[in-house]
């Protein structure tokens, strides 16, 4: 298993008791003369037996359609930025620096320049090294991550970011589009009491006929596409949209689900063959498909077709011109762990074989978690500052009140964001949705302090 090099690691002290701390700012600026782009694919699909979403859902019996692994270098810049998507439910902890690095030496730069995301499907691995190998030693658990798979994955991903570079094109144009996707998004928290708790939750597919007669709450309707051009060739098109991209999920069958449907129903129409499209999850912690969506397989359809129609509406109203000054900047966060964590008290659950398998295999991942923060590996936030427009990467399941805020302090640029970068930390509500109670808090892995962290380095990031 890959471990962090010492510029990686921090001070730490007690086990899950390491302090806030907001590291520098990191920027390099340069005029954008000479860009070139590469796109790259590789397969991502687990075997049948593979553990689905952390372990606690069906393995994989069957796959209805291959997941993905796309990703894009961008030269000339410094070094290499390099965009990877990949078709799981998360890549976490020490897994996702593995992959950064893998990936960087691939593409000849730095871990840090490496934006890596999942889109968060379900029916998908959730591949946490640190959670298989605290779980592997229990009777009971069937794991929740076939190292050799993971590794095999990332070799494949090196193989194709070096036949990426080998294949890259100038690039003498990048366009902003976006457009309104119709009856997809809802916000999961619309359901209080007078004092604004949660009652129930409206999850990513919902049958009661009340919960979806609520209003949609709070979501960024907007789905945004940035393309990349060589002449009147398009490169690379990178769709970015806020909403868990599950329609159904749970038996066993392999799907890159609506999300990833309409991707491949916008490829295969492109008129331009070799164009990639990627498609990130936005912020989402606290949005999902549940308004619209009874979990069958029409809805599945009808929200693949809402979705594409979107990307399409928003690549018709692409507009932009040669790229301007280009800048890269990171921040590495460093929050403490929720006080609801508590090591030995884990380690207690993980090895009682009295309760369910979703009660012993989450504490491994919060155990995971916990030990983390302890070693000092901090969060690795990035912009890509591509002349107006940007593209922000953030960790974890981060609520959509985030995206929104990135939009209000960046109010004059085009600002398109992906989470579900490294997944370490579940899910990030804001500090004032701690109080209100309901599922994303009990399964988020920071303290309330992890807002202030974001809100300083969005600044940062952004200003």
């Amino acid at each position: 298993m890959f471990l962090p090099n010492r510029r990686h690691l921090l001070q730490a002290t007690a086990l899950g008791a390491a302090h806030w701390a907001l590291g520098p700012l990191r920027a390099n600026s340069l005029r954008a003369g000479g860009l070139a782009l590469g796109t790259f694919r590789f397969d991502a699909t687990p075997t049948v037996g593979h553990p689905c979403c952390g372990g606690w859902i069906s393995p994989v019996k069957t796959v209805e359609d291959p997941l993905d692994g796309l990703g894009l270098v961008l030269l000339g810049a410094g070094k290499p930025v390099l965009v990877c998507a990949v078709d799981w439910t998360g890549i976490l902890n020490s897994n996702h620096l593995a992959w950064r690095t893998a990936l960087a030496q691939a593409a000849g730069t730095s871990p840090e320049r490496v934006l890596l995301h999942c889109v968060h499907q379900h029916d998908a691995p959730f591949a946490c090294l640190d959670t298989q190998k605290l779980l592997a030693a229990q009777k009971g658990i069937p794991g929740t991550l076939w190292p050799d798979f993971n590794q095999a994955t990332l070799e494949k991903a090196q193989k194709a970011i070096a036949q990426a570079l080998k294949n890259a094109e100038p690039v003498t144009r990048i366009a902003k589009g976006s457009a309104e996707v119709e009856q997809v998004a809802s916000n999961r928290r619309v359901d209080r009491d007078p004092a604004g708790k949660i009652k129930t939750m409206r999850g990513s597919a919902c049958k009661d006929d009340r919960l979806r007669g609520l209003p949609v709450g709070l979501i960024d309707p907007e789905l945004k596409t940035i393309a990349f051009y060589s002449g009147e060739k398009r490169l690379a098109c990178l769709h970015t949209y806020a909403t868990h991209p599950m329609s159904h999920y749970g038996k066993g069958n392999v799907s890159s689900d609506f999300a990833g449907l309409a991707r491949k129903r916008v490829q295969a129409a492109d008129r331009d063959r070799d164009c990639l499209h990627l498609y990130l999850t936005g912020c989402a912690g606290n949005v999902a498909a549940g308004k619209y969506n009874d979990g069958s397989a029409e809805a599945r359809t009808e929200l693949t077709y809402r979705m594409a129609n979107g990307m399409t509406q928003s690549l018709k109203k692409l507009e932009g011109g040669k790229p301007g000054e280009v800048e890269f900047r990171t921040m590495e966060l460093s929050p403490k762990a929720s006080t609801g964590l508590v090591a030995d008290r884990l380690r207690q659950q993980i090895a009682d074989t009295k309760i369910g398998l979703v009660g012993r295999s989450r504490p491994g991942f919060e155990l995971a978690w916990l030990e983390r923060v302890a070693s000092g590996q901090p969060l690795v936030l990035g912009a890509l500052h591509l002349g107006d427009l940007t593209l922000l990467s953030l960790p974890g399941e981060c609520f959509v009140e985030y995206q929104l805020r990135a939009q209000n302090i960046a109010s004059k640029r085009f600002v398109a964001t992906a989470a579900y970068g490294d997944g370490g930390p579940w899910y990030i509500p804001t500090r004032e949705e701690y109080a209100s109670g309901g599922y994303e808090v009990s399964v988020a892995f920071c303290d309330p302090g992890v807002d202030n962290l974001i809100s300083q380095a969005l600044h940062k990031l952004l200003g």
